[in-house]
């Protein structure tokens, strides 16, 4: 049994786990060189780490999903994949829906385009519609709704 986390500990590892998702999308967002491509996959699956510490499954769902679209933008099907699939599964176990559960299957969809799954790619694209128009956020609901029109077969992001 893992020991409780000093409440110093936990801030912690909330102020890690943010900062280094929001440096996955800083990275995200430039041309990288291949040594800024390592760095994001690390921060990427050192700031799910730090929310499996202290985080909520929509947390751990949403740390899932920005490793999958960080592995399909560097087109690597096989990771993104199996990330989509966990961001997915947290959703499920834990009767998540709305934004993160739209999102799983944004990322099944995008994994699907870069692995050239056309028939999978389809139905999650589906899915992550009809989730989608259910999200009660209008600026979340056309985020995902603008990414979505990104996902093309055999094109990364």
């Amino acid at each position: 049994m893992a020991r409780k986390l000093t409440t110093a500990e936990r801030r912690w590892h909330r102020k890690m786990a943010a900062g280094l998702f929001n440096e996955v999308w800083r990275l995200l967002e430039k041309k990288r060189t291949p040594a800024e491509d390592d760095r994001m996959i690390h921060a990427a699956h050192a700031s799910r780490y730090h929310w499996g510490e202290v985080g909520t499954p929509v947390n751990l769902a949403i740390g899932e999903w920005q490793i999958s679209h960080v592995y399909a933008v560097l087109d690597r099907p096989e990771p993104a994949t199996y990330h989509a699939v966990r961001s997915l599964a947290t959703c499920k176990e834990n009767g998540i829906d709305d934004f993160p559960l739209a999102f799983a299957y944004e990322a099944l969809a995008r994994a699907d385009a870069v692995a050239g799954r056309k028939r999978d790619l389809r139905r999650h694209l589906a899915l992550a519609r009809e989730v989608g128009s259910r999200i009660k956020d209008k600026e979340d609901r056309d985020l995902l709704f603008q990414d979505l029109k990104s996902i093309r077969p055999g094109l990364r992001r």
